[in-house]
């Protein structure tokens, strides 16, 4: 038994936000129903065609679920929404501002109707406030949160690689959502969940936030290096790659200038003496480092840092994450179905001895919709019906 059998999500969803809470929900469980546009479905399916002809965005967020293609600008369409929603535990939606409140399906509305259901908007402003109507996307919600502000090198800022503002904004909406869902087991009460990419992301510059606290400086941007503590970041070594390394403390300072630099007194040298010296006097000690590790590659420089028990890492790209020895040695990728055949897929992280994650495929756009209508009790005229005049 998974922690979310027998609970139903109905998610009107799109891009990465919205999908990537409901995927989520669905690893542990849930029978998730996403309901898509007719014809075009969620518009991330054409992101690209990275997997087999697939959307890697799309691929990603969206396994485990059943998709259900429907024209809400009809009133039948409409209905078969709301009739999915008077079953449903759960629902989520990341339409553009004011969508959901125009197809009648805003939270009080609901929660009115349906008093157990846990409703959760993600937006990226939140639900109330000046920039309430204002769309947003996630290199939008990375500059309006300050992250381009801290990241990047000292002459230009760089977005994340990755949907970061989306990440966590799904983040907090699946929690948000099982918190709801253990609530409800001790009220009988839904909940209504509002969910702000910008208020996740910017909560997670709470580190920057507070360094720059009363108006002091924030942190400088300073590439793949850490902004106020060094060394923290990759440099070369001798065979033209780079390794990753940081050091935390005093001890560590100690072990690195002795066995790894070679240098023992440099432990001692004002210059480097505490995190704040070695972060004013970086390009000093870069110096230092990198004529040392000019002499070794980089396996050397890994095994030296290792025996001194200096935390290092590989500089991985994609490729090298794909074949990462850790991730294969602990069973991280499974096949998944998909319209495209078996993909390769991770487990959610969190391994747990109580249950299996659920990781079934990936849905075509429209492939459950005959099912759903016919679970709802449509007819087989009834749903030939619905085709014909474009509602489903």
């Amino acid at each position: 038994m998974r922690p979310l059998d027998n609970i139903t999500v109905v998610a009107l969803e799109h891009a990465i936000a919205a999908p990537f809470c409901t995927r989520q929900l669905a690893d542990l469980g849930a029978r998730v129903i996403k309901v898509e546009r007719l014809g075009e479905g969620d518009f991330a399916r054409a992101y690209d065609e990275r997997v087999r002809g697939l959307s890697s965005h799309f691929v990603w967020v969206n396994r485990s679920k059943e998709s259900l293609t429907l024209d809400l600008k009809q009133a039948a369409a409409r209905a078969v929404l709301r009739q999915l929603i008077g079953r449903a535990d759960v629902f989520v939606q990341n339409l553009a501002p004011g969508a959901a409140a125009r197809l009648g399906l805003s939270a009080p509305a609901l929660r009115s109707a349906h008093p157990r259901l846990v409703v959760c908007d993600i937006s990226g402003y939140g639900g109330d406030g000046p920039y309430r109507d204002r769309k947003a996307y996630d290199l939008l919600i990375q500059s309006e949160a300050g992250f381009l502000s801290v990241t990047g090198t000292p002459a230009e800022p760089a977005k994340a690689g990755c949907s970061i503002a989306d990440i966590a904004a799904g983040m907090y909406a699946y929690t948000s959502v099982l918190a709801a869902l253990f609530q409800r087991e001790r009220t009988g009460k839904g909940a209504h969940i509002d969910v702000s990419m910008l208020e996740a992301l910017a909560e997670w510059m709470s580190y920057p936030l507070n360094y720059a606290y009363d108006g002091a400086a924030p942190p400088p941007r300073s590439g793949a290096a850490h902004a106020t503590i060094y060394p923290y970041g990759p440099f070369a070594t001798g065979d033209g790659r780079s390794v990753m390394l940081g050091l935390q403390n005093e001890r560590e300072w100690a072990a690195f200038c002795g066995d790894v630099l070679q240098q023992p007194a440099l432990a001692a040298d004002p210059r480097f003496c505490g995190s704040s010296r070695r972060h004013e006097n970086r390009e000093a000690l870069r110096a230092i480092i990198l004529a040392r590790f000019s002499t070794m590659s980089a396996a050397q420089v890994v095994a030296t840092l290792e025996a001194a028990q200096i935390a290092s890492a590989h500089v991985n790209d994609m490729a090298g994450v794909w074949a990462h020895p850790q991730l294969a040695a602990r069973g991280r990728w499974v096949d998944v179905g998909s319209p495209a055949g078996p993909i390769r897929a991770q487990k959610p992280p969190g391994a747990s001895d109580a249950f299996d994650y659920r990781m079934d495929a990936v849905p075509a756009l429209g492939e459950h919709t005959q099912s759903i209508l016919r679970e709802l009790g449509y007819s087989g005229p009834q749903i030939a019906q619905l085709r014909e005049c474009g509602a489903a």
